[in-house]
């Protein structure tokens, strides 16, 4: 029994062998062209598959575009004059200080305050002094005026009457010399209080209570009416793009921009270095929190304005030290070429090196393309309007509206 199960099993495999066979044969040993074959659809018509694009972008043409004009800059932020303020009284004890470094001061304002009472005390003697000179003159005045009365009746001599006379001269000029005396304590008593010589911000501090301190040493220093400068070094040969005026868009170190002008440009250059200071007004220093006198900073100064050709940001390719662009070619293949970059607008970079006529940039996947991949072209997505946007609908809506 098993004998002919295994004889039947090898004569079935055998037939079907043989019908495949016959099949193949009757329909000439080709595999099927139909339009569903995958490896009929990779070839072409001469038998050869057809390539595949590497990459899906988008292109772009150059587009003329208006842009600043600017020459850039460095140097450094200073105050625009900085009042040093001192003692004029010597000996004093410093008996009250009122500001501090940052405060805001206007011009008189008391900033600190000296005991008085030894100037009061000198005042004073000055006054005893002034009085007993007065009554000295005035006894003298009347001696001379009757030494003088009696000066036809020869009574006196000549010499008597001249001496009378030059007593009263002499204490007239005591008097005024006591006068003058008073008149510096006076000075004396108001340099106990140290005034503010302009409006400003206090931007340094030496005073301290209770120390006793010398004529000339200083206690505060100021900033005059807020002011500050930005001293720009701008070389000889681009010294005659500034002119007074011109508008600069300084920027500090911490990324803080202040707008300015130039108030004057220095008349001479420096011979070590061949450039010269260009003096920019900056704004009130109290409202530039950024911008601090001492500070190194950048800046552009705004010379005009310019039309200059340029493309999408994404388009320029930095690659082995150059920038490069992507042209597109009519069989769909990218050339790739270095181009010469400028200045910025948003996100649109100017090309200064000439582009070829009608040339056509790859935007989208230029970062990832070679010389001479095939791409596919879509069109850019345009940006989401929200006034065309709709609201999503609930889950259950959706699903009752299928």
């Amino acid at each position: 029994m098993k004998t002919m199960k295994r004889s039947t099993l090898a004569i079935a495999l055998i037939a079907l062998v043989v019908v495949i066979a016959a099949i193949f044969f009757m329909r000439g040993g080709k595999p099927s062209d139909k339009a569903g074959d995958p490896v009929a659809a990779a070839k072409g018509k001469d038998g050869a598959a057809a390539p595949r694009p590497a990459l899906t972008v988008t292109v772009a043409r150059p587009e003329a575009t208006e842009l600043m004009l600017t020459l850039a800059a460095n140097g450094n932020v200073a105050a625009w004059q900085e009042a040093v303020i001192g003692s004029e009284s010597n000996g004093l004890k410093l008996a009250e200080v009122r500001v501090n470094v940052g405060d805001t001061v206007k011009k008189g304002q008391v900033l600190a305050v000296f005991s008085p009472e030894t100037v009061q005390a000198d005042i004073a003697q000055a006054r005893a002094s002034l009085a007993e000179a007065r009554a000295t003159a005035a006894d003298a005045a009347g001696n001379a005026a009757r030494a003088r009365t009696l000066q036809a009746t020869g009574a006196l001599s000549q010499q008597q009457i001249n001496q009378y006379q030059t007593t009263e001269q002499t204490a007239k000029a005591r008097v005024e010399a006591a006068e003058a005396v008073l008149a510096a304590q006076q000075v004396r008593g108001r340099n106990t209080q140290v005034l503010a010589p302009d409006d400003g911000v206090i931007s340094a501090r030496t005073a301290t209570v209770g120390s006793v301190v010398a004529a000339g040493t200083e206690l505060f220093r100021l900033i005059r009416q807020g002011r500050l400068e930005w001293r720009a070094e701008v070389t000889s040969a681009e010294l005659s793009r500034v002119a007074v005026g011109t508008t600069a868009f300084v920027v500090s170190a911490s990324g803080a921009q202040v707008r300015g002008k130039v108030r004057s440009i220095a008349p001479t250059v420096d011979p070590q270095t061949r450039a010269a200071l260009v003096y920019v007004d900056l704004p009130n220093v109290q409202q530039n929190t950024g911008v601090k006198a001492g500070m190194f900073a950048r800046g552009d100064f705004e010379l005009g304005r310019s039309t200059a050709p340029t493309v999408p940001q994404a388009a320029v390719v930095p690659r082995d030290g150059f920038n490069n662009v992507f042209i597109l070619k009519p069989d769909n293949k990218v050339s790739q070429m270095k181009v010469q970059i400028g200045r910025r607008l948003n996100d649109r970079i100017e090309i200064t090196s000439a582009l070829p006529e009608g040339a056509q940039v790859v935007v989208q996947g230029a970062g990832f393309l070679n010389d001479g991949d095939l791409v596919r072209v879509v069109d850019a997505p345009s940006p989401p309007s929200s006034a065309g946007a709709q609201p999503a609908r609930p889950a259950a809506s959706a699903a009752a509206a299928k």
